[in-house]
C-alpha cells in the first residue's frame, strides 16, 4: 500500500507524452512512494501540522486501508510520562479517518458539517512506546450502517484496527452524520457559522499538575469548590483544541476534559487510558457554563475506571468512560 496522499499512478495521457518526448516526469511521478499528509481540509484541520493521516486506499465499497504517522513529540498530545504515545492522539487519528473517507470516498462536499455521535478507542499501552522515529500506523477500516439521503451520503459507523509494524496497537470506531450547510444553520437556530454567539469569559484553570498537565494553558477544567466537579474551561484561542473557529465545543475538547477529570479523581500525575468510550448527546455551547462531573465506577481486576459526564442547561451533553491500568505504566 502506498503511503502517498494520492494514488500513485501516472495518468495515461501524461505517460504517453513522456514516452513521445523523452521529457523527465515531474518529481511526484519519479518518486511515487514519498510520504506526505492528506490535505488538511479532508480532516477538518486548519494547521497542516495537526494532520495525522498520510494516505488511503479503497478495498471495496465498505473497506479501506489508511496510513498515519504519530510524531514523537507534540505540543499538546505529549508523550505520557515521556515514554508512551498519548492515546488521545490515537483517538484524534480515528476521528480524522471519518472525515477523510466522507470527503474522498463518499463524495461529501467540503463545507458540510459532521455531527459525531460516539467515539471510542482501546489501546495496548505496551505497544505505544515512543521509539527513535515517528510511529507509522496502518489502519484497516470497515464501514457499516451506511446511510444515504436522496442519493447523498448522510453518515456511517466505522470501525478501525490500527497496527504498528504488523502488531495491533489499538482498535476503535465512531459514528456520525453529515449535514449540509443550509440544514446545519436551521438546526443550530442562529448559532451556526453565520451567527455564532460570543463565548463565555475564560475561567481560571485548576492546578495543571492535578489533571496531568504541565501548563495552565492546556487545562480544560475550572474549580467550582466541589470535589470531583468542575466547570468546563473553554479557551477558543488554544491552537490545538480550537484549531479553527467553531460554533460549539469540539468533541475532542470534551474527551480531553474527561481524561483530565479522570486523572484528578484517580489522583495521578499522568494518565495513560487503556480505553476511552465517549457518547455525544447534544452540542456543548460556547456561551453557557458546562458542568463536568466524575466518579469512579467498577472495573476489571487489573483496571480502574471513571465515568465523566457534562451537563449544560440542565441536560447531559456527553458522557465518557475512561479506563486505565490499575498499575502505573
Amino acid at each position: 500500500m502506498s503511503t502517498s496522499t494520492f494514488r500513485s499512478h501516472v495518468p495515461a495521457g501524461l505517460s504517453m507524452a513522456i514516452e513521445d518526448t523523452g521529457a523527465v516526469p515531474p518529481a511526484m511521478f519519479r518518486y511515487p512512494y514519498l510520504t506526505t499528509t492528506v490535505p488538511k481540509e479532508f480532516v477538518h484541520r486548519a494547521a497542516v501540522a495537526e494532520v495525522l493521516l498520510t494516505g488511503w486506499e479503497r478495498l471495496d465499497d465498505i473497506r479501506f486501508q489508511i496510513t498515519a504517522q504519530l510524531p514523537r513529540g507534540h505540543s499538546f498530545y505529549a508523550p505520557v510520562n515521556g515514554t508512551h504515545y498519548d492515546p488521545l492522539m490515537v483517538t484524534e487519528t480515528i476521528r480524522q479517518v471519518g472525515s477523510l473517507l466522507a470527503h474522498t470516498e463518499f463524495d461529501v462536499p467540503l463545507g458540510h458539517q459532521f455531527m459525531m455521535k460516539d467515539l471510542t478507542v482501546s489501546v495496548r499501552p505496551e505497544h505505544l512506546w515512543v521509539g527513535d522515529t515517528p510511529a507509522g500506523l496502518e489502519i484497516d477500516v470497515t464501514c457499516s450502517e451506511v446511510k444515504w439521503r436522496r442519493k447523498s451520503f448522510a453518515g456511517t459507523r466505522y470501525d478501525a484496527v490500527i497496527r504498528r509494524d504488523g502488531v495491533v496497537v489499538a482498535t476503535g470506531g465512531a459514528s456520525y452524520t453529515c449535514i449540509a450547510p443550509e440544514v446545519y444553520e436551521r438546526l443550530r437556530g442562529g448559532r451556526g457559522q453565520c451567527g455564532g454567539r460570543p463565548a463565555l469569559q475564560l475561567t481560571a484553570p485548576v492546578s495543571p499538575q492535578s489533571v496531568g498537565r504541565m501548563s495552565p494553558i492546556d487545562v480544560v477544567l475550572s474549580p467550582v469548590g466541589e470535589a470531583d466537579r468542575w466547570q468546563l474551561r473553554v479557551d477558543t484561542r488554544h491552537p490545538i483544541l480550537f484549531d479553527h473557529p467553531v460554533d460549539h465545543v469540539p468533541g475532542m475538547v470534551l474527551v480531553e476534559a474527561a481524561r483530565q477529570a479522570a486523572t484528578a479523581v484517580l489522583q495521578r500525575t499522568a494518565l495513560l487510558p487503556a480505553r476511552v468510550e465517549s457518547e455525544f448527546l447534544r452540542y456543548a455551547e460556547l456561551d453557557a457554563p458546562c458542568t463536568i462531573e466524575a466518579c469512579r465506577v467498577p472495573a476489571g481486576p487489573q483496571e480502574v475506571a471513571v465515568l465523566v459526564t457534562g451537563v449544560q442547561h440542565g441536560e447531559q451533553v456527553f458522557s465518557c468512560l475512561v479506563t486505565a491500568p490499575a498499575v502505573l505504566i
